[in-house]
């Protein structure tokens, strides 16, 4: 990267950098420094054994400094927190030499930068534990400044919001938004807390393929890649339940797996096209005792992050107490817009959804038809936890028929907050059954319905040596989080989430700026300045310019004779 590309905080932090270098002081060392305490830890151990804390090692970065002639405080973050610092001149540099004070801590470190001290706890005049610092060590010189939150009467300015490029930047992010690392300790509690849930009741966690010949188990556009070696196509899988219920055949009684899923679609605040899902398949259960499964699990989640299981979502509150409400997904319809679908043909349903303002389009089958009215006119009324059940057997085609209404099928979806959560059926075991619903499928592949699923006659070879009863339930670990955190866009639950390409500004060049008649090096002055394209300069004010590079000669020192506010106006005239 030329200097010129580099801001002004950016060449001043280099400069520091080859400074400490001159004084042989490694920015980036190699070996171990080991840390004895950190911040919380601290605080609370001080209220209850001051004299354990009489020799300590710390680490962190430099959060903000105020640099008081021969005495200084600074504070660190730390894994758990932030913890005030105090430096003494005599202190630190305890002989002739007062380099690593004068110079070092006072001018050539800057926020952002990670550092190690030696000292002791002790309590300021304000009340505010503190670590009277012995000796520190450089462990990390930061070349780029961080975003400075600033709070005055309550506000907060200049803060680090902006979404895209919170989530672009997760790494600034996480430094500088402290309730965002907060939101990923959550999501990790609510993993561990399904996790020890599952083993607790006997049932194995597994790993299947991500790269699948066919990508079954969802109807779903899937990612398409390439096998070198073998020369085929492959998917990344849109789901991995029909693996997972090939483990159920082979005699594993129960089975699950936090999974990667991909699917090639749109992103919205609830859509990822990469996002994490966790499913479960229990041999000789049914969706009713998966129901009361599902139940308590999530419960469970809800009692071991707040403590009870009442959590606010948006301007919600929403109750996870067992037992939640159960309605059929007709039931629902019918409730919702006074219409029994109950029976209806292909054409039936097309009228209604005409009537009712819902839009279709000609390659949908009863099943599309259907979830387009139940999304449109019923979804988003389930604020409290709900089980939407026995759907219809053309929505469905790796679920059981009903018991008592063939055209029917044993699943459930699990409503929260006005979207799906969970999913679950009474799983199909009968292969001839589900190799006619495979073929159903194709048929609406044929029509136009590209995310309609593929044949995988493997799965129902399968099937053909006998799969006992089993139920299987699927979450969304994503939305699950965002309820849990009160998050209202999967991005915020998501570390690194799929952005759209970085758009690059193209800044003018110094030759762009000469052949308008501006002089090299204050061309290079200016691009310094952030003013990279000509036309932005342009919409400044010529005396604004003429004060900024001014300054800017003035604090660098770099010996140029000043222009007048008629040239720098000339400039760009």
């Amino acid at each position: 990267m030329s200097a010129i590309e580099l801001s002004e905080q950016e060449l001043i932090r280099r400069n520091s950098l080859e400074e400490l270098n001159k004084l042989g002081i490694n920015a980036f060392p190699a070996e171990e420094f080991k840390i004895t305490h950190y911040s919380e830890d601290v605080k609370k151990q001080f209220e209850e054994d001051e004299e354990g804390l009489k020799d300590i090692t710390m680490a962190g970065r430099i959060m903000s400094r105020r640099i008081m002639g021969n005495a200084s405080f600074a504070e660190i973050k730390d894994k758990q927190g932030r913890i005030q610092l105090y430096f003494r001149r005599d202190d630190i540099c305890e002989g002739e030499d007062k380099t690593m004070y004068n110079t070092v801590f006072k001018k050539l470190l800057d926020i952002g930068d990670i550092i190690g001290v030696r000292g002791y706890v002790f309590k300021t005049q304000m009340g505010e534990t503190s670590v009277y610092v012995k000796e520190f060590k450089v462990l990390t010189k930061s070349l780029k400044p961080l975003p400075i939150v600033k709070e005055k009467d309550g506000k907060t300015y200049d803060a680090f919001t902006d979404p895209e490029t919170r989530y672009r930047q997760r790494y600034v992010d996480l430094i500088v938004n402290d309730q965002v690392k907060d939101t990923f300790l959550k999501r990790t509690k609510i993993i561990h807390t399904m996790r020890n849930f599952f083993n607790e009741k006997g049932y194995v966690e597994v790993e299947t393929p991500i790269l699948q010949a066919i990508p079954g188990g969802a109807a779903a556009r899937p990612f398409v890649t390439h096998h070198n070696a073998l020369n085929i196509p492959l998917y990344l899988r849109i789901a991995n339940e029909l693996y997972l219920k090939r483990l159920i055949v082979g005699g594993f009684d129960g089975v699950y797996e936090f999974a990667k899923d991909f699917r090639n679609e749109g992103m919205d605040r609830t859509h990822n096209p990469e996002f994490t899902v966790m499913e479960i398949y229990v041999a000789y259960k049914d969706y009713k005792w998966m129901m009361n499964f599902t139940e308590e699990m999530i419960e469970k989640v809800a009692l071991a992050l707040h403590g009870t299981t009442k959590v606010q979502v948006g301007e919600n509150i929403i109750d996870f107490k067992r037992p939640f409400k159960r309605i059929s997904m007709i039931d629902s319809i019918k409730e919702h817009t006074g219409i029994d679908i109950n029976g209806m043909n292909e054409e039936q349903l097309f009228k209604v959804c005409d009537e009712l303002g819902v839009e279709t389009d000609p390659s949908m089958g009863k099943g599309k038809l259907i979830d387009e009215i139940f999304g449109e006119k019923c979804e988003g009324s389930y604020i409290q936890p709900t089980f939407i059940t026995d759907y219809p057997v053309e929505m469905s085609p790796l679920c059981k028929k009903h018991r008592e209404n063939p055209e029917l099928t044993e699943r459930f979806e699990l409503m929260v907050n006005g979207k799906e959560l969970a999913n679950a059926y009474s799983e199909l075991n009968d292969p001839i059954d589900q190799l006619d619903r495979f073929q159903d499928q194709l048929k609406l592949s044929e029509k136009g319905d590209d995310e309609a699923m593929f044949i995988d006659m493997d799965f129902v070879r399968s099937l053909e040596y006998g799969m006992p009863p089993t139920s299987g339930m699927g979450i969304g670990v994503d939305r699950l989080a965002m309820l849990m955190t009160n998050q209202h866009s999967i991005q915020e639950v998501l570390l690194f989430p799929q952005m759209r390409p970085e758009k690059k500004v193209e800044a003018d060049g110094v030759e762009k700026y000469t052949a308008i008649g501006v002089p090299e090096e204050w061309a290079e002055v200016i691009i310094k300045l952030g003013y990279k394209k000509i036309d932005d300069v342009k919409e400044v004010k010529h005396t604004k310019l003429h004060q900024d590079i001014c300054g800017y000669n003035k604090k660098n020192k770099l010996g140029y004779k000043n222009p007048s506010q008629d040239e720098v106006k000339a400039w760009f005239a």
